[in-house]
């Protein structure tokens, strides 16, 4: 009998015989990268844009702020907070700071009102629904001058015919361009002219997103149009709302077009009863001083004011948001 000793040998390779790392090769290296740095290039746009036309700016102006900086002359000495402190201590800014926040709230209370007003009334079955809600956008695509010419006849202190108007049925001429309220007024009419029926669509399209079943409710709890209105569209709008009131707080403390263009002259009348900020940001840098560095500390002041509306703005909108959040848990335990 033959036995074979022969020792078996062990074909599994040994640790120190595993396979070298695979190398890869550059089209998977290629494949890695492009997993990984897709995603940021694709959003880079945004970012790069925003660094030239928005932070770029914003510091370059913080920078010019803290200097002599000539309209002519160019760069001078650095000044510090100098500039900041020589316009806080003018009386014209804190008339133009009045006139602003006088306009803002003239033009911005009785718009939102008016747009979400209009908007439910488009939002019913109306006849030429199209129509009507292409119509009260026409006003916002009109050019800011061709708005300023038509309200200054029509609040022509002479020959305006709103003052005929008031004549025919015997009220005293209001002056509009000399009393400080009056010329608050007619500007706020030209702001609301223009942007009443651009807040209206956007009330309008958060409106159609309202679940009907809500209405048909309501309707089978006898609730008429008014409760409706104030009970149903209202509380559903509500960040919509509170979107509409931030955007016209910012477009509101930086208006320029109206008041500027209210009178030939466009210095804020004769005593600066409507100048704004940014008219008087404007004749700093322009006008007889022509001082970039002091107009600059102008804009800085206004973008704080801005910005710590906003916070208020912001902290409003979270305590909306953390107070209807209970009552949703609520209604999902139920």
């Amino acid at each position: 009998m033959v036995t074979s000793t022969t020792p078996k040998l062990d074909r599994r390779p040994s640790r120190s015989q595993d396979r070298e790392p695979r190398r890869l090769g550059f089209g998977q290296r290629l494949g890695r990268w492009d997993v990984k740095l897709s995603p940021y290039l694709y959003i880079s746009p945004f970012f790069i844009l925003f660094a030239i036309v928005g932070m770029f700016p914003l510091l370059y102006t913080a920078w010019v702020s803290m200097h002599q900086w000539h309209l002519i002359g160019g760069q001078g000495e650095f000044v510090g907070m100098e500039n900041f402190l020589h316009v806080l201590q003018q009386p014209p800014f804190w008339k133009a700071l009045r006139n602003t926040f006088s306009i803002f709230l003239l033009s911005s209370v009785p718009q939102v009102l008016l747009a979400i007003t209009i908007a439910a009334v488009l939002d019913a079955n109306l006849r030429a629904k199209t129509f009507w809600r292409m119509g009260v956008l026409l006003p916002f695509v009109v050019a800011p001058v061709a708005v300023s010419l038509i309200f200054g006849k029509l609040f022509a202190d002479q020959s305006g015919l709103i003052n005929a108007v008031l004549g025919g049925i015997g009220i005293e001429p209001i002056r509009w361009h000399a009393d400080v309220l009056a010329s608050h007024v007619a500007i706020s009419s030209m702001v609301n002219f223009r942007w009443i029926g651009y807040n209206t669509l956007i009330f309008l399209a958060a409106m159609q997103a309202v679940p009907r079943e809500l209405y048909e409710a309501a309707i089978l709890d006898g609730a008429g149009r008014l409760r409706q209105f104030f009970s149903v569209t209202v509380p559903m709008l509500r960040p919509t709302i509170i979107f509409v009131v931030v955007t016209s707080t910012i477009g509101g403390l930086q208006i320029f077009d109206e008041p500027r263009l209210f009178d030939q002259f466009g210095l804020g009348g004769g005593d600066r009863q409507w100048m704004t900020v940014t008219m008087y940001l404007y004749e700093i840098g322009w006008g007889s001083q022509k001082s970039f560095g002091r107009a600059a500390a102008v804009a800085w002041i206004l973008f704080i004011i801005i910005l710590v509306i906003g916070l208020i703005n912001f902290s409003i909108t979270r305590r909306i948001a953390s107070d209807s959040a209970p009552k949703s848990r609520k209604k999902q335990k139920r």
